[in-house]
């Protein structure tokens, strides 16, 4: 598992219930290995212009990130979690647009 992988994880939701769900890989952390990830939802009508990264179809990089449809990466719905519970991966996104996501958690600490 790299940096910029997608993944399907069980993450805490608002209501605290667990819920699998496709989550971008940011960093591994140590010294316990865990990942710092941010989800990934299909509820487009939510996202934060600026803030989450839209994915279409229709973009270059779709095909190789493994999700089923259009989605978003929530930028501020970020979550550490044990490698052990990452059953593997699904894709990937280009680097472009890991870099865009980092530097747009980067804004949203600052401001």
């Amino acid at each position: 598992m790299n940096q910029g992988d997608i993944a399907l994880a069980k993450i805490q939701r608002a209501d605290g219930k667990l819920k699998l769900r496709p989550v971008l890989l940011l960093k591994q952390l140590k010294p316990f290995n865990n990942w710092l990830v941010c989800g990934i939802s299909t509820q487009i009508h939510l996202i934060v212009e600026g803030k989450d990264e839209l994915i279409l179809e229709s973009d270059n990089d779709f095909k190789e990130s493994g999700l089923d449809s259009t989605s978003i990466i929530r930028i501020s719905f970020l979550a550490t979690i044990p490698v052990k519970i990452i059953p593997g991966t699904i894709g990937k996104i280009s680097e472009k647009r890991y870099k865009k996501v980092i530097n747009n958690i980067i804004n949203l600490l600052e401001n």
